[in-house]
């Protein structure tokens, strides 16, 4: 398994291209207006990003508790796309849930359109990280929705 990723996020026109293959990308990209892309490369060293996309009730397919993921509902999108369970949720379409409560992540994701990318870490990751944060820290994250420039 790859556990170290370079995340590149893509946005032209306001348009995220996040979980698009190259094809319809590039496409995108090329009849797009220059000056409306932007560009963001972030190294991720354990995380992994997942595009869900939600079912007729709503749902992306997965319950976490504490932030932690703990169900994957069978045949279901985030199934599909290779989410797995004992992960940690830092991320949603962007914006930072660490330190967060369930009832605000899942306010978070219920705000989200259809397509959602879900940023995950590996339980022993998270919990050495957050070990060395410390509580007063965790408390006090930005948890605003990404902004561009």
């Amino acid at each position: 398994k790859q556990w170290y990723q370079r995340r590149v996020a893509i946005t032209a026109g306001g348009q995220p291209v996040a979980g698009w293959n190259k094809k319809k990308t590039i496409e995108f990209l090329k009849k797009a207006d220059p000056s409306q892309i932007t560009f963001a490369v972030r190294d991720r060293p354990f995380e992994r990003t997942i595009t869900c996309v939600k079912d007729s009730s709503g749902h992306i397919g997965f319950q976490f508790k504490k932030g932690k993921i703990n169900a994957i509902v069978k045949d279901s999108s985030a199934a599909r796309n290779g989410m797995l369970t004992d992960h940690f949720i830092t991320e949603i379409d962007g914006q930072n849930v660490v330190g967060m409560s369930d009832d605000k992540i899942l306010k978070v994701i219920k705000s989200k359109d259809r397509t959602v990318t879900v940023t995950v870490m590996p339980e022993f990751v998270y919990d050495h990280m957050v070990k060395h944060l410390g509580s007063s820290l965790k408390k006090h994250m930005d948890h605003s929705e990404p902004t561009e420039l």
